[in-house]
């Protein structure tokens, strides 16, 4: 009967998933492979008629283990078969679909179907003791055969509670290991009286242990085992976060595609890159990423999700041991417990008895697990050099050092990238010693007067000017404009705060922040300017041409150039770059204003500051020359 179940029966629900085929049959091949050993050696006993009986009880000692092991694992899933049976009556063509199958096969099913085949291993099992009572009960006493049946009887009932056993650990260990997503409202919603009471208790029992109030339970057996299991558990996150990370990098590494891009290099060595980059591209390395993904990262993401059962298994326990020390402390304490408190306490030695029984088979298993991931992970790797170097021979037989020994070629390439790296780092000191221009703000209209107070008062070098405008959030900080010329009265606010600088504008005090504030460049005016140009003109002695200084207002000169770049914040202004020639048109505003100049530039007409411009520089060579 298994042997059609397993062979005939199976074989016809194909139509079926695969998952739904293991549970229905669970491991019914172990069980048939037992017992036909079993059944091998019970017919032996049959030419031995005057021993048969002790040699009938030596028979299933000898297979209580197997017996034990092969039949336990069938009754725990057994449960979870017959609730696949119930779904499959409720979709009636399904369900005559497989009637029929298993009426053609073995015709006394009748209407029970699956569920009359499935229950068969389980009748098989316990009716063993049974038999054996009944021998023994037809044996006499004084006859050698008598203890061994005695045995037998015992050891087949052991057999019979062990299943029970871990069939109930299996129950409640399929309970607490379910891994629900929930929300915090669905969360929430499970709050109830019992639940707070249970959580208050469990709690004030840890507080308890913590103080030292009442002995901890320890069990140096799980203990051992659990701190294995966390390792294991360590082990596959930190190689599944790697694994996530080469992933990334790989993709990084597969966006950067050089053979696209167009190098103007008709023939040579960059052609023949290109063509061996876009074949490993498009061949080797996207079918290496396939490989990767598929072979290592779906696994190891399976791995991942299989801990997440027995990691919540021991977080329940941690919970049942505090109702089971409770308990137990009761029981000391009264003598008795109620039905609730006595469930609680087989729950604890339930799940106890399994995570010490198949933890140490299952921390195995992931070691192994991640052993074949990483052997896997080691192979891609040495296919996809070995890939790449066949691929490579060719274009490497037609480069032009392809015969200078690896020796000589290392050296060649050494020599190459140390001439580069001499020609950046002349290139960066370079490019350090040039010092960008100082970026000045416009003035403001108008407070030319105050900046000159400012200057008076406190000196250049604590004047500072806004470079973007400043909204002030406490009493005692200002709110200015962009362009505000301001003096500094202190670099910290009174907490020692370097970020706040105290500052006077010529009319108020208050904080600003210094990440707004840049040292403000003071521009001669051109009072001052025509000063120095009188004291150049002294008729007693000869001077040097003047270099190139900035002037606000020229009213003599009408082609200048930029020196500061500036931007239009209006269409009155017109934007300027550093150097740019630029045509004066007046040299101050509508009112009179020379802090503001129309100017014309590339066909454009607007204001500017003054203090951006300069004279252009003379054409005549630099050089002494005689006072007209």
């Amino acid at each position: 009967m298994l042997q059609l179940c397993a062979s005939d029966i199976r074989s016809r629900l194909q139509q079926l998933p695969q998952g739904d085929l293991d549970v229905l049959f669970s491991n019914i091949d172990d069980i048939i492979k037992v017992n036909s050993r079993f059944l091998h050696d019970l017919q032996e006993t049959a030419s031995k008629e005057e021993e048969q009986v002790q040699l009938v009880g030596n028979i299933f000692l000898e297979f209580q283990e197997e017996l034990e092991q092969v039949y336990k694992v069938y009754c725990a899933s057994y449960d979870q078969a017959l609730l696949l049976v119930d779904t499959y009556r409720k979709e009636p063509e399904l369900q005559r679909h497989i009637q029929g199958i298993v009426e053609a096969v073995v015709p006394q099913a009748g209407s029970s179907g699956l569920s009359f085949l499935l229950v068969i291993p389980l009748q098989r099992i316990t009716r063993y003791p049974l038999l054996l009572q009944k021998i023994l009960e037809n044996t006499v006493p004084d006859a050698s055969a008598y203890p061994v049946l005695q045995r037998a009887v015992s050891a087949l009932q052991d057999v019979n509670t062990n299943i029970n056993e871990y069939k109930m650990r299996k129950e409640v260990a399929s309970k607490y290991t379910k891994v629900e997503q929930l929300t915090l409202r669905e969360r929430l919603a499970r709050i109830n009286t019992h639940t707070l009471s249970k959580k208050t208790t469990r709690l004030s029992q840890l507080l308890k242990q913590e103080a030292g109030l009442i002995p901890r339970t320890e069990d140096k057996e799980f203990d051992d085992l659990e701190e294995r299991f966390q390792w294991v558990s360590l082990c596959v996150t930190e190689l599944k976060n790697n694994v996530a990370a080469y992933l990334d990098n790989l993709q990084a590494f597969l966006y950067f595609r050089p053979h696209e891009y167009n190098l103007d290099i008709p023939e040579g060595p960059a052609v023949q890159y290109c063509n061996l980059a876009r074949d490993l591209h498009l061949e080797a390395f996207l079918k290496f990423k396939q490989r990767l993904e598929g072979l290592v990262w779906q696994p190891l993401c399976s791995l991942a999700k299989a801990l997440l059962g027995p990691q919540n298994l021991i977080k329940k326990r941690l919970d049942k041991l505090l109702d089971f020390g409770r308990v137990e402390e009761k029981l000391l304490e009264v003598g008795s417990v109620t039905y609730q408190e006595e469930a609680a306490r087989h729950t604890y030695q339930a799940l106890n008895s399994l995570l010490v029984a198949e933890l140490p088979q299952f921390n195995q298993l992931v070691m192994q697990w991640l052993g074949q991931i990483l052997c896997t992970f080691v192979t891609l790797q040495r296919d996809l050099a070995k890939q790449v170097l066949q691929r490579a021979e060719g274009s490497m037989a037609q480069l032009p050092h392809h015969h200078v020994p690896e020796p000589a070629f290392r050296k060649l390439v050494e020599d190459a990238l140390g001439r580069t790296s001499n020609q950046l780092r002349s290139f960066q000191e370079t490019f350090e010693k040039v010092q960008p221009p100082p970026t000045t703000q416009p003035l403001l209209p108008g407070s030319e007067r105050q900046v000159q107070a400012l200057l008076s008062r406190y000196g250049p070098g604590k004047l500072y000017q806004v470079t973007s405008n400043i909204s002030g959030t406490g009493t005692l900080d200002l709110t200015l404009p962009r362009g505000q010329i301001v003096a500094i009265l202190q670099n910290k606010d009174t907490k020692g705060n370097s970020g706040r600088w105290l500052v006077d504008t010529g009319g108020h005090r208050g904080y600003v922040p210094a990440g707004k504030l840049q040292l403000y460049h003071v521009v001669p005016s051109a009072e001052e300017l025509r000063r120095q140009a009188g004291l150049n003109k002294d008729p007693r002695c000869l001077t040097p041409e003047p270099s190139p200084a900035l002037v606000p207002s020229i009213p003599t000169v009408n082609q200048v150039i930029a020196a500061y770049p500036f931007v239009a914040r209006s269409s009155h202004e017109v934007s300027l770059q550093a150097g740019q020639p630029v045509t004066i048109l007046e040299a101050q505003d509508k009112k009179g204003n020379p802090e503001w100049s129309l100017v014309e530039v590339n066909g454009q007409r607007g204001y500017v500051p003054s203090g951006f411009l300069a004279r252009a520089r003379s054409p005549v060579l630099w050089g002494w020359s005689l006072p007209s």
